[in-house]
């Protein structure tokens, strides 16, 4: 088996010429009330407010400009079409970013995923294919329909492309907070203790994907993390903190309520995760703490949630 490719901060950097102008370049954030909570000054980088609605667009956006800009050299024709398997945000953004270049986009999307998203990608005029909601039957779907229609495969988190074009999300707050260019700056990652793969997989030092499909309120990390992006997890990642669906509950409210930002639940698996017993562990020389509001679609059907979470944010 080939080694995964290997992203630098030239392919980053070029992502981010790339998109220059195609973005919406998004507010880095603080919140008072919530530094009290934390114990540190926590700076919130709202990708909620991003095209389409998450950071999703940045990825998809670069991998989609890459094709056209191949076949423009290449002297071919645009893609028959893109594909991907998707939850919701990484296909909205991948189908706004085909709409644009007039290529064809086929979403395959687990029949669980909100109906808001759903919604979404259907408006971007996008063909929504059903599967279940198992990293298997996206995989195959995904691959059946790439056989069927001919496009090309945009992997939602496995694409170099893709990966790179996240990355841009740095080197933006890198410019809006100056003081974080440090050689000592930590990376934390983290994820729903229902979906703990990344976790896992860090602890046993390899690739761990989750065994079953996951059951949590955070429906955009319910995907197993990949051969490409572990290395990346495991060579630069410090740590990976777990949280527990009352705590993404707790603390998407507390961003709700506090700072009036409609984000997501899976927006608030950061906020728990700094909120957490395990962060409050973190040697207190880590005051500054970035956070990636990565998303605001939220499935407004699902808030029945609220009422079976006792008292008010804290």
């Amino acid at each position: 088996m080939a080694a995964p490719p290997r992203l630098a901060l030239p392919q980053v950097r070029a992502a981010e010429q790339r998109l220059r102008g195609r973005l919406h370049r998004t507010p880095l954030l603080t919140s008072g009330s919530l530094d009290r909570l934390a114990g540190r000054r926590l700076l919130f980088k709202c990708e909620l407010f991003q095209r389409t609605g998450s950071f999703k667009i940045r990825g998809a956006l670069n991998a989609v400009r890459s094709l056209v800009e191949e076949s423009e050299r290449d002297g071919r024709g645009l893609p028959r079409a893109v594909v991907t398997h998707s939850s919701g945000n990484h296909g909205q953004a991948l189908a706004c970013a085909a709409q644009a270049e007039g290529i064809p986009a086929y979403i395959v999307v687990p029949r669980t995923a909100p109906r808001c998203k759903q919604a979404a990608i259907h408006a971007y005029g996008a063909t929504l294919v059903p599967c279940e909601p198992s990293d298997e039957s996206r995989a195959e779907t995904a691959s059946r329909v790439v056989q069927e229609t001919g496009g090309v495969m945009v992997h939602p988190n496995q694409e170099p492309a893709v990966i790179a074009g996240q990355g841009t999300i740095a080197l933006e707050v890198l410019e809006q907070a100056p003081e974080a260019l440090r050689p000592d700056v930590k990376v934390f990652a983290a994820e729903p203790r229902n979906a703990d793969d990344c976790y896992q997989s860090k602890v046993r030092g390899e690739l761990i994907p989750n065994l079953h499909p996951p059951d949590t309120i955070a429906d955009a990390v319910k995907t197993s993390i990949g051969p490409n992006t572990w290395p990346i997890i495991r060579d630069l990642v410090d740590d990976v903190l777990t949280v527990s669906e009352e705590e993404i509950k707790r603390a998407t409210r507390l961003v709700w309520e506090r700072m009036k930002l409609l984000i997501e639940p899976t927006a608030g698996v950061g906020v728990a995760a700094v909120l957490s017993e395990q962060f409050q562990a973190v040697p207190r020389e880590v005051e500054n703490v970035c956070i990636v509001l990565c998303g605001g679609n939220v499935d407004l059907s699902s808030l029945t949630w609220l009422t079976d979470l006792p008292g008010k944010a804290e």
